[in-house]
């Protein structure tokens, strides 16, 4: 078989690269795929969840639980998507739990992020976990902490006081993903519907819909 030419080569590779590009835009703007769980009560158990560090209106009429884990490129992908949604949204709120399944920097990362809720301070380094593109070191997880008006010799003690309970609150997260059947993050457990991988801005506005109607209907 011939040789294809170079031009042919680059003809097929920018077909490739916009049959790609075409592919993903139209799943980030898909009506989500997801599971309803209906009444199952282990979800109902984790929409009510109040000791789960939460972001958003309390008396928001639309519930989101969501399995996170800092090193997870499907989650940072998708975690602007999420904050836009909410910000546009304005009635959700959302309980995170955080499941460090990509080892150890995302352990302690998770650490980091609980910790600081010590201060009040989980979401702002939440976010900014998400947002560094660095590797998640000590002296990144630091600056990330500091950056939000953490105190870090605070958080450091507050670390090692809470170790134990980090540890089995780890552990309850990941057997309760697995008891909805999930696998790995990141998964969006959105009223009744579960929802599993990266979505986009779009997707999310469309889930907080359906959950509203659920609820109305």
């Amino acid at each position: 078989m011939a040789m294809l030419k170079r031009r042919e080569l680059l003809q097929l590779s920018g077909l490739a690269a916009a049959g790609y590009g075409v592919g993903m835009a139209l799943r980030m703007t898909a009506p989500p795929a997801g599971r309803d769980l209906g009444d199952d009560p282990r979800a109902r158990a984790l929409l009510r969840d109040g000791s789960a560090p939460a972001e958003g209106p309390r008396d928001a009429d639309v519930v989101l639980v969501l399995f996170t884990d800092y090193q997870c490129p499907a989650c940072r992908k998708a975690a602007p998507a999420l904050a836009a949604a909410m910000r546009e949204d304005g009635g959700v709120r959302v309980l995170y739990r955080d499941w460090p399944i990509f080892g150890p920097r995302s352990e302690q990362a998770a650490r980091v992020a609980l910790a600081a809720g010590r201060q009040g301070l989980y979401a702002q380094v939440h976010h900014g976990l998400m947002a560094d593109r660095r590797r998640l070191d000590p002296p990144v997880l630091r600056a990330v902490a500091e950056a939000a008006g953490g105190d870090w010799a605070r958080l450091e003690r507050d670390m090692a006081a809470d170790r134990a309970a980090v540890d089995r609150a780890f552990r309850k997260t990941r057997d309760d993903a697995y008891a909805l059947g999930i696998a790995g993050t990141p998964a969006y457990l959105i009223g009744s519907k579960l929802v599993i991988g990266a979505i986009g801005r779009r997707q999310f506005r469309r889930a907080f819909a359906d959950a509203r109607a659920a609820i109305s209907g």
